[in-house]
């Protein structure tokens, strides 16, 4: 499965790359997040439940993020496993481009899942996965337009 979007955060390139590096912010983003550990610089431990038509599963997973272009571009790399629900893993890279005093974050990643939630389509966890990264973007957006820009 692949998805790509872009949007436009109302925030500087470094204060956005800032904010994506913050457990605290990450976890209030991301859907169904119940921890975020900043194990590293580059690596982070999560515990997420989510749920994908009728299967609800919780997932621990790790990602360790690749910084060598930040904070033009990094990207990151994550697995997770939901037990008996199932596992996902994947990728995403992310280019964040300054537009004046607002930055254009673009991203494609790829997540390949199996277990229940792979048996329920491709339809369906595609759109989910669409709502999922919409939902965080959304989220991080707003949570950008509250933060103090320093």
């Amino acid at each position: 499965m692949e998805l790509a979007d872009e949007i436009i955060i109302d925030a500087p390139r470094d204060v956005v790359y800032a904010a994506l590096n913050d457990p605290e912010i990450l976890k209030r983003c991301i859907p169904g997040c119940e921890e975020l550990i900043k194990k590293s610089d580059t690596e982070l431990e999560a515990k997420v439940v989510l749920k994908v038509g009728p299967v609800k599963a919780k997932f621990s997973g790790d990602v360790v993020l690749k910084t060598d272009g930040a904070p033009e571009t990094f990207s990151l790399d994550g697995q997770g496993n939901g037990g008996p629900a199932g596992h996902a893993k994947g990728g995403a890279d992310v280019t964040l481009t300054e537009n004046g005093s607002q930055t254009i974050l673009r991203y494609e990643a790829k997540a390949v899942i199996g277990g229940k939630p792979a048996q329920l389509g491709s339809r369906l966890i595609q759109s989910t996965a669409k709502k999922l990264a919409a939902k965080f973007f959304k989220s991080f957006a707003d949570v950008m337009s509250e933060e103090p820009v320093s």
